[in-house]
């Protein structure tokens, strides 16, 4: 592209003055600040929904497998009443069972003590990078 020497010259960064370009750098700033809160929040929302329909799946698994465990258990209590009174053998089941939730809980507390707390890890990760590019270029 080829410019006339009697018309408009094209605006170079060297030709602006120091005022104009620290307003266009915190209009731009501002609106990065703005796109990266909306990613985070995008981010947040897409996660949000796939805990969701993770958690819907795991409470429907979790009433089948209950179901399940019911019929077992009474599978057990019948097995047992065979040699023993069936209150002692529903006693004695029921103790194991108390045993093996106790446990349960007890490993299950601890994970979740170990988990992380949920953070927008892609949009932080872009808020990083960004603040590399605007030190890099201060340095400049």
């Amino acid at each position: 592209m080829t410019y006339r020497s009697d018309g408009p010259q094209p605006s170079t960064s060297q030709d602006r003055p120091v005022g104009e370009l620290l307003i266009q750098l915190s209009e731009q700033v501002s609106t990065l600040v703005r796109e990266e809160l909306r990613l985070a929040q995008m981010e947040m929302v897409r996660k949000g929904k796939q805990a969701g329909v993770g958690g819907g799946m795991l409470g429907a698994g979790g009433v089948a497998a209950l179901f399940g465990a019911g019929c077992l258990i009474a599978c057990a209590v019948l097995a047992i009443s065979g040699v023993l009174p069936a209150w002692l053998a529903a006693l004695i089941i029921g103790a194991a069972l108390l045993a093996v939730a106790g446990g349960a809980a007890l490993l299950g507390k601890a994970h979740l003590t170990r988990a992380a707390p949920p953070i927008p890890t892609e949009a932080a990760a872009s808020v990083k990078a960004d603040v590399e590019v605007l030190k890099e270029g201060a340095r400049r």
